[in-house]
């Protein structure tokens, strides 16, 4: 992947994250998985027990004549609470923190443009904790965790956390929205 076209971002639970960002429109590649600790090759359960340091996070490989950094980090602070430290919503953990890992300085300047507005904003009504690190290496999350909604949007889980997510994309980002035939690739 070119790292100029390339986005990791940890906002919880990456099936969240990537559900919604399997259906934006310039998002080509999407995978969950671990990145931001000390351990190489985390299993799930060594992430979720707080001993590897891992986020999970989504890796998005995106086409910048359709959508830009910028836009995907608006996005991205959509749909999570970028306010809450080491949790979202049910998901609590060092490994459900909210995180950008930046690719280059660009993005680097982006991501502290980004949260600079929101935070003036007062969008959220409390602090940004959201940390900027230098993407470090990510190691892909196993094989049942990758389009997770896709394959088990009848769980509760999804149901219940997911959704509204993806409805609250749906209505902020209408124009941003993959025609049905480009999610399913």
């Amino acid at each position: 992947m070119n790292n100029d076209n390339v986005a990791t971002l940890a906002g919880g639970c990456f099936w969240c994250i990537e559900a919604v960002f399997e259906q934006v429109e310039g998002v080509d590649i999407i995978e969950s998985g671990y990145t931001g600790g000390h351990t190489l090759n985390p299993s799930y359960e060594e992430v979720c027990a707080g001993i590897t340091g891992h986020a999970e996070a989504v890796r998005l490989s995106f086409n910048a004549e359709v959508i830009t950094y910028r836009e995907i980090l608006e996005i991205f602070f959509s749909i999570h609470d970028p306010t809450t430290l080491n949790r979202q919503g049910p998901d609590v953990g060092d490994s459900y923190r909210s995180e950008i890992f930046v690719h280059n300085a660009d993005q680097r300047d982006i991501a502290d443009a980004v949260i600079n507005e929101i935070s003036v904003s007062q969008l959220w009504g409390s602090p940004i904790v959201t940390k900027i690190t230098e993407s470090t290496e990510f190691f892909i999350a196993e094989q049942y965790h990758q389009q997770f909604y896709r394959n088990n949007g009848y769980q509760p889980y999804c149901q219940i956390i997911i959704n509204p997510k993806l409805d609250k994309f749906r209505r902020q980002y209408p124009g941003k929205i993959k025609v049905p035939d480009q999610i399913n690739q």
